[in-house]
């Protein structure tokens, strides 16, 4: 078992950091500010681990994740809203969610774009109502499809290096969960238990370039990083118990972006609401960018 500890980068610590997405068109990292209603942009030095942010753009909260877009820009999940902000700040509206008006507090949460450019993103209970929220596909071409319902907290998304393997937590189930994927059609059956949790629930999670899964440990504050075959092999410390998320970032993909949450912690973990970085020896994948090229909004205006 490797053992190894993240160090916190510079930018002030934020409420609910999530969502962090290496850009490699600018060489930047992005994340998002849940309960703030901000996205980050920031350049990493790689000799320091540090963080230097550039730019933010604020929206109305909850902005639960952003994904690159293929068209330029980023989309962005808020509320039950899928949007895209363009580089010129212009906010076009892809989609909306169906809440079911039943009296439930549900919101978009983690997203992430399949191989082909689909975007998966779930939705989550407020007051964690179990079996409330589901899980989502928006295709190229506008199309909304259920993919998956009785989801309480949707999350952690990613797929194996060829693409015929999901990776999905719905976090009170203290699981990560795979399934065969068929990336042509975009769909997946039965799941499998991949790796359980007995301290803490599986959060934000990314795949490396060898298949091993790296996952966000929400109330342990590590981050786990399992083999493909689902065997714990690494655990990085990072502090701040509530952990959100995380990617590998810079132009080699070999620093592991940790994000953590603050809320209801700022007293008795001064780190919380930062974000961590390590150099753990892996080296991540590309990310997909939302296939939205020539996506029109979905009001016609």
């Amino acid at each position: 078992m490797i053992t190894l500890r993240a160090r916190p980068c510079a930018p002030p610590p934020g409420r609910l950091c999530e969502s962090p997405v290496w850009d490699s068109r600018t060489d930047e990292l992005v994340w998002v500010d849940i309960r703030g209603g901000h996205i980050h942009r920031a350049a990493l030095d790689r000799a320091t681990l540090d963080l230097t942010v550039r730019s933010t753009v604020s929206m109305p909260p909850p902005v639960s994740a952003v994904v690159p877009c293929a068209s330029g820009g980023l989309l962005a999940t808020a509320g039950d809203t899928i949007s895209r902000i363009d580089a010129d700040g212009t906010t076009t509206r892809l989609a909306a969610i169906p809440l079911p008006d039943d009296g439930i507090r549900r919101r978009l949460n983690d997203a992430k774009a399949d191989p082909h450019g689909r975007l998966f993103a779930g939705t989550m209970s407020e007051d964690g109502i179990q079996g409330s929220a589901a899980l989502y596909r928006l295709d190229p071409d506008g199309a909304l499809n259920t993919l998956r319902d009785g989801v309480t907290i949707s999350n952690g998304i990613d797929w194996s290096p060829d693409g015929t393997v999901l990776y999905y937590v719905d976090s009170p189930t203290k699981k990560v969960e795979a399934f065969e994927y068929d990336i042509t059609t975009g769909t997946f059956g039965e799941g499998r238990p991949f790796a359980r949790f007995a301290d803490g629930e599986p959060d934000g999670l990314t795949v490396d370039g060898e298949g091993w899964v790296w996952v966000a440990v929400w109330g342990a504050g590590q981050v786990h990083a399992f083999d493909p075959i689902g065997q714990r092999r690494a655990i990085i410390e990072v502090g701040p118990s509530q952990v959100s998320s995380c990617v590998f970032a810079g132009p080699d993909l070999d620093v592991l972006v940790i994000t953590t949450a603050a809320e209801g912690k700022a007293a008795d973990e001064p780190d919380a609401g930062r974000l961590f970085a390590c150099v753990p020896g892996a080296v991540g994948l590309p990310g997909t960018p939302y296939a939205d090229a020539g996506l029109v909004r979905t009001d016609g205006r």
